[in-house]
């Protein structure tokens, strides 16, 4: 929508009286796209800041996870744009292997159709077709949310630019030896029909069953536990440690393995534990991460008895079943020869899943393509350790060392279609040859090219850098490589984060992709509990800025990001966001009414009231406190400075007390100092709620727009006299707002009464202090009922008009008599060292607090009857 059909208001008087964010949101980030406050010039002269998206995947939609993600990331360039930073916020998707091609191949199953029907390349031409149609509803909601990226840069890890990125990548990491195929237990998906990394199983503990097999006869015999007895048959050892006696004598020997007909060795490895169970291990190296490195000690032959589906191969009569038809028929088989010793159902123990498709997982020897990770994860780990990248919180530290300290070589090979296809082509004389992406792949009879593509972690690995243009050193990647910050959670500090700093620094040679990795937390539900569809908890962010309008919910999640910290969020708390926005929107209407301006410098301070030199200290020090806690991504705190600051201090309190300059002397002055409180305020929240502050900014100030406004700087101003004097003034209308609350006056209700501020300094605030708490001049006939001792000042209330004072006493009494049996019984309670031996800390300490209370509300009742007439 242009600015032609949506014209901003100009005054207060064209702003509707009450807010509405969908009439205004859409037209706002129009305008600001169509003006091109996002986009990054590679050409300027100005400090670059630059930040990545985490590319969420085309598959999907935006959760309230990416929300918040995305919530924070704009926030820090919105702000860095204002500070005068060229800020780079780096947008684009991922091609999500293995989740994309299971979405279209549920699709062609709908048409009675798998991917092999189609063929590799129909295929992968109809999943592009489906990131065509679909890829665009993430764009939408980002717009949505407000991002502010730079839509001109969007990249996809599958286009022409990022392929080149990885095929290049690959042959540098071929040619030094960092890649490498070799045959290896793999974690492999039977449903996926893929290798999957360590890092995408899920562990989970299932209920199994835990059979005691006896292999061999007589003294030769071995008992050996199992949980998956179907591995069995490609057992080609049991192995026992070399110092127990009680295996010594078999050692070397040949054992029967049942039901197959082999003898298998029994050998002497260092692995087994003698203290666990039998002290004795089946060893079955096709099929078991553990039992290949024995294997390969011992030079042991490795029997594949699965194929890819999970369908036992070995010859017998189990060939055919699926492992687990297989297991019942095996133990059913055991059991009937009389080789089962003991049973345990059901025997509760961790499985691995894959996070896709929540299949078990079976271990499988498979050739796959590798990378070498030792040295590229130790330059990861130094990058850290040397202080060059730091991470934050700093707590999360030992996990990524506890991470890339400990890495197993990574498996990149995928069996799928959808990918970055390995650039590997193989002769037919066994010749291997690495294609990078300049070079002519070889040709003639007998060539093919590897049929499997890499993982996606590797070309998301490359994103800091592959967005920018590399491998060409172009003028982007120049500008603004390293990234300034790293945004993202710590639920992906090792699939992602560790892969971009190993990449980056082979890559780059040696330059750090991300000065800074600020790890948040994840979003839970009110009560703490994950978000899921299964737990029926899961929100569409898109529901609540509907109802609530984008600013709420970007307020609410930002006002729960502790840094590492998992963040609750509730429609209750969306909703108060909501009131802020409108408080927010209320009050500026207000102000501009009242004819609030940002015209010419402000007045000296001696021209000014206490009033107004009070919040312009504050102010200052808001300001300086709101960059420190941006600096320290304490955003959970800035929130609340900034909210509490605004509604308690600039709408609560300054703005009332600003009526009565208002309308005397000094109005000139005060309208000057408001519309800088306002204009200050607006620009210090606009980097969380971007769209409430714009409409009132530009219509308060006559700017552009809040996007390209200057981030406000503290002028180190500060009044403590002011600050001092206002917080009497606030300490006297308080306590006689709660003395009036006790009594029962209505909050309009005006009763006469007399000031005396003599000493106080507040001697010129007398007209204000009335105002706020609706008190009239004494007038003929006075009769003061009550008097309040309150910051040095007093005032005296005649409430014999406004309260039934018997009706009243009788009312105090009773509250005053269930007050001291409360005091009573916590009292008793406290005294009691039986109750206090027993009873936990926390039931304890809820006493003492109740007993405080008590005593609390009893000094406070008495005082109320004694302020009373006839007391």
């Amino acid at each position: 929508m242009s600015d032609q059909t949506q014209p901003k208001p100009q005054t207060a008087a064209e702003l509707p009286t009450q807010y509405t964010p969908s009439e205004v949101e859409g037209p706002l980030y129009e305008r600001w796209v169509e003006r091109g406050y996002f986009k990054a010039d590679a050409g300027s002269g100005k400090e670059p800041y630059t930040i990545v998206i985490p590319p969420p995947n085309v598959t999907g939609s935006l959760h309230l996870g990416h929300a918040f993600e995305h919530t924070l990331i704009d926030a820090l360039t919105r702000r860095k744009r204002m500070q005068g930073y060229e800020a780079l916020w780096q947008p684009g998707m991922d091609h999500a292997g293995i989740a994309t091609q299971n979405v279209v191949e549920r699709e062609l199953g709908k048409e009675g159709k798998s991917r092999h029907d189609l063929g590799r390349e129909a295929f992968v031409e109809r999943v592009w077709q489906w990131k065509g149609e679909s890829g665009g509803q993430i764009s939408g909601q980002m717009r949505r949310l407000g991002d502010g990226v730079d839509w001109d840069r969007e990249r996809f890890t599958m286009d022409e630019g990022l392929s080149k990125a990885v095929q290049t990548i690959f042959k540098r990491l071929y040619d030094d030896e960092l890649i490498y195929r070799a045959e290896r237990i793999i974690n492999w998906c039977p449903r996926c029909l893929t290798a999957i990394s360590d890092i995408e199983v899920e562990y989970q503990d299932d209920d199994g069953e835990l059979v005691s097999i006896r292999y061999g006869e007589g003294d030769s015999a071995i008992v050996v536990a199992t949980t998956r007895a179907e591995t069995m048959l490609g057992d080609t050892a049991v192995a026992v440690h070399p110092d127990d006696e009680r295996y010594r004598h078999l050692v070397g020997t040949e054992i029967e393995l049942p039901l197959t007909g082999r003898r298998i060795p029994v050998v002497a490895d260092a692995h087994v534990d003698p203290e666990f169970g039998t002290g004795a291990v089946k060893v079955t190296p096709a099929h078991d991460p553990n039992d290949f490195e024995i294997g390969r000690r011992h030079n042991l032959p490795m029997l594949a008895v699965m194929d890819e589906h999970a369908v036992i191969t070995a010859h017998g009569p189990f060939q055919g079943l699926d492992r687990l038809e297989a297991r019942s028929a095996i133990v059913a088989a055991l059991r009937a020869e009389g080789r089962i010793v003991a049973e345990k159902r059901p025997y509760t123990h961790s499985v691995g899943h894959c996070s896709r498709c929540k299949t078990t997982i079976e271990p499988r020897l498979s050739m796959q393509w590798w990378v070498k990770v030792g040295p590229l994860a130790k330059a990861a780990g130094d990058a850290v350790r040397d202080g060059r990248v730091t991470i934050h919180p700093q707590e999360m530290e030992k996990r990524y060392f506890d991470w890339v300290d400990n890495l197993h070589d990574w498996c990149i090979s995928r069996q799928l279609w959808w990918g970055h296809r390995i650039p590997v082509w193989y002769g037919p004389n066994g010749e291997v040859v690495c294609v990078g992406p300049d070079e002519q792949p070889p040709s003639g009879e007998g060539w093919r090219q590897d049929t499997d593509v890499l993982d996606t972690w590797f070309s998301s690995g490359l994103w800091p850098f592959s967005t920018l243009g590399w491998p060409e050193q172009t003028e982007s990647l120049k500008k603004f490589y390293p990234n300034s910050v790293l945004v993202t959670g710590y639920d992906i500090l090792f699939f992602w984060v560790a892969r971009m700093m190993m990449f980056g620094l082979y890559a780059m040679d040696g330059e750090i992709p991300f000065k800074t990795i600020a790890l948040h937390g994840m979003v839970r539900d009110q009560f703490g509990k994950k978000m899921s569809k299964s737990f029926g908890n899961a929100v569409n962010p898109l529901d609540w800025m509907d109802q609530y309008g984008s600013d709420a919910l970007r307020f609410t999640l930002t006002s729960g990001a502790n840094p590492g910290v998992d963040v609750p969020i509730g429609e209750d708390w969306v909703k108060a966001s909501r009131n802020f926005a409108n408080k927010v929107w209320n009050a500026t209407r207000f102000a501009m009414i009242s004819e609030a301006t940002v015209d010419g410098p402000l007045p000296d301070a001696a021209e000014l009231s206490a009033t107004d030199r009070w919040i312009l200290s504050r102010l200052n020090t808001v300001v300086a406190e709101v960059d420190a806690l941006y600096e320290d991504f304490q955003f959970a705190k800035l929130s609340d400075l900034l909210y509490h600051f605004a509604w308690d201090e600039v709408f609560a309190w300054y703005l009332e007390l600003s009526k009565t300059a208002l309308a005397g002397e000094g109005a000139a002055a005060t309208r000057r100092v408001l519309g800088e409180v306002l204009d200050v305020t607006l620009r210090l929240l606009h980097p969380l709620m971007p769209f409430v502050t714009e409409q009132l900014w530009t219509t308060l100030t006559g700017g552009e727009s809040l996007v390209i406004a200057d981030w406000p700087l503290d002028s180190g101003f500060r009044d403590a006299a002011a600050e001092a004097e206002i917080a009497r003034l606030q300490q006297v209308v308080t306590e006689v707002r709660r003395f009036r609350k006790d009594q029962g006056l209505n909050d309009g209700q005006r009763v006469p009464a007399r000031l005396e501020l003599g000493g106080t300094g507040l001697e010129p605030h007398e007209a204000a202090i009335r105002q706020l708490l609706r008190l009239q001049p004494e007038g003929d006939g006075f009769s003061p009922t009550a008097s309040l001792p309150v910051a040095g000042a007093k005032v005296s209330l005649d409430l014999s008009g406004a309260i039934d004072f018997a009706a009243e006493r009788k009312r105090l009494a009773k509250d005053l008599a269930a007050a001291e049996k409360e005091k009573a019984q916590a009292t008793a309670k406290l005294g009691n060292e039986a109750f206090l031996a027993k009873a936990p800390d926390q039931v304890v300490e809820k006493i003492r607090t109740r007993l405080t209370a008590a005593d609390a509300d009893i000094a406070r009742i008495q005082a109320q009857l004694e302020a009373m007439p006839g007391a």
